[in-house]
């Protein structure tokens, strides 16, 4: 084989530049969940600390 020929064929195939752009969406994908996570976590935290305070100072069966 030429080396022309190849050098032609190995610029004209796509599927390395396709393999490429799933992996880079792949990875901004799971960033983006990780970063989501984080976030959530961090905001039912702090809920669960005002559930767990309100509960605390609630008197339920009437007596102190």
């Amino acid at each position: 084989m030429p080396k022309s020929t190849f050098i032609k064929r190995f610029r004209e195939d796509e599927d390395g530049a396709i393999s490429v752009d799933w992996v880079v969406l792949t990875a901004a994908l799971v960033g983006l969940a990780a970063g989501t996570i984080a976030t959530v976590q961090d905001s039912t935290g702090v809920l669960t600390g005002k559930i767990e305070s309100g509960m605390t100072n609630t008197d339920v069966n009437g007596s102190e």
